[in-house]
């Protein structure tokens, strides 16, 4: 037997035992009666205690997989298919049978505790409640009047709202589309699931930037898709490195969050921009745009023009939503491409929910067409440079010592590298026991000793006692 069980699982052994027998029945390779080893030839097999057999060997003939005759031992049961006796499922293997993969562990950790626990917040990339703009919704909900249906709608999204969209997007971005080219979605996160299943296929190759939210997706995972990885520097990622990956992988797709990037606030170069779109047509490679924040400049200078506005081929799917203008909660995202492309993906996204849901659309439209909208983006523009700076000089002045950082020009995201070798994983720890959350680097890159502090969903007077609470973590380690 090659098998050996774990012992630095978080599954007791004696249960990784139970489930990786249990698996091999299933499977037919240890068929109805027959005779499984001893518990001291098992013990021995495995390199456990004899006790740790025992148990195992009880929690299979509890569950009717095995039976446990007195001077025969242990054998698969006869009546395994259950014509004599009801049987428990094996949740477990269920579970991780499934072919959708679950977040990574330390991410699931991270929401288990910010959703249980009172945190000061640097990890969550939504906005803070004084950002959010609850006056603007109680304003719709008592002085507009609702009269659409309450069936299922446009399976690309509510006619209204993809109008209101395309206007929005010609005054504030120069980005030229229609109703037909637009896709509402539940949020970017489905846009990019809708997008990995619809248009790719299991083998194929992506690149993806390094470090970036999309490094830990286990949408790309899940779907058997190739990722590549492109590092961003200064200026954001190098194109010839894509000429590169794709020499070498026969790249099908690239996903960039060229504007004020997750997590290193880059703002990739105009040059860089121009270069990439060249590229993109002279392979026919399409480029899937992510852009959260290109609406959240902290200086007028800032060329924020994204790469769909520069866009003269349609060779740019451009990604956006509301989650980090007015509320992650809305659930508003939107996609826009290719007439053909659209339907596609509207019809994938009509099999998995029936379309979004009317009420958020129509807040969403009456919110985005209102005078006032241009008045939020300014106070939220005005209100994050305050955290920002807020959470730059706390750094300087308490965490100089253990932390370098770019401050970015936009969004809600700083990224910091330690100047000293700490466990991310450690420093995360002692933080929580502090009262204060972030993202350690690795989740989002391939290299160590960075960590993401996110300083749009921190309430500001939170912001340098979160500081302080996170140079005690560092002190605990160091």
């Amino acid at each position: 037997m090659d098998w050996k069980p774990s012992r630095h699982s978080d599954i007791p052994i004696y249960q990784q035992i139970v489930d990786f027998i249990e698996k091999r029945i299933i499977y037919g390779e240890y068929p109805p009666g027959s005779i499984l080893p001893s518990e001291r030839t098992l013990a021995k097999m495995l390199e456990v205690n004899r006790g740790t057999i025992i148990t195992a060997y009880d929690v299979l003939h509890s569950k009717g997989m095995v039976e446990r005759i007195k001077g025969s031992g242990t054998k698969v049961s006869s009546d395994f298919w259950g014509l004599t006796r009801n049987r428990i499922p094996n949740w477990n293997l269920y579970v991780e049978s499934g072919s959708f993969l679950p977040n990574l562990p330390m991410y699931q950790h991270i929401q288990d505790e910010i959703q249980e626990r009172s945190l000061i917040n640097f990890a969550s990339g939504e906005l803070a409640p004084d950002l959010t703009p609850y006056a603007d919704f109680r304003h719709i909900l008592s002085q507009s009047e609702f009269n659409h249906s309450l069936g299922y709608d446009h399976s690309q999204g509510n006619l209204s709202l993809r109008n209101t969209v395309a206007d929005h997007l010609q005054e504030y971005k120069r980005i030229d589309c229609t109703s037909q080219s637009i896709l509402i979605t539940s949020g970017a996160q489905q846009a990019l699931y809708l997008i990995v299943q619809c248009l790719l296929h299991p083998g194929d190759s992506v690149a993806i930037e390094n470090p970036s939210y999309a490094y830990s997706l286990p949408l790309f995972r899940s779907a058997r898709i190739k990722t590549h990885l492109l590092t961003v520097g200064e200026q954001g990622v190098e194109p010839d490195d894509i000429i590169a990956l794709y020499k070498k992988h026969k790249i099908k797709m690239i996903f960039l969050n060229p504007i004020f990037q997750n997590p290193t606030g880059t703002l990739l170069s105009h040059e860089r921009r121009t270069k990439i779109l060249e590229l993109s047509a002279e392979l026919g490679i399409p480029v899937v745009e992510d852009d959260p924040y290109s609406l959240i400049p902290f200086s007028k200078e800032a060329d924020t023009a994204t790469l769909k506005s520069l866009d003269r081929n349609g060779n740019v799917l451009y990604i956006s939503s509301l989650s980090k203008l007015v509320a992650s909660g809305l659930r508003i995202g939107w996609i826009v491409g290719p007439q053909k492309v659209i339907t596609r993906l509207a019809d994938a996204k009509q099999q998995v929910d029936f379309g979004h849901s009317i009420f958020p659309q129509w807040i969403a439209t009456e919110f985005l067409g209102a005078d006032t909208f241009a008045g939020h983006l300014n106070h939220v523009q005005q209100r994050l440079l305050e955290k920002r700076n807020l959470l730059i000089a706390s750094l300087e002045r308490h965490l100089s010592d253990y932390v370098t950082f770019h401050a970015p020009e936009g969004g809600v995201h700083l990224w910091c590298s330690l100047k000293r070798e700490v466990n991310e994983y450690r420093l995360l720890e002692a933080a929580l026991r502090n009262g204060v959350v972030f993202v350690p680097g690795s989740l989002l890159g391939s290299e160590k000793g960075h960590m993401r502090l996110t300083f749009g969903r921190t309430e500001t007077p939170l912001i340098e006692e979160g500081v302080l609470r996170l140079k005690q973590a560092f002190m605990m380690l160091t």
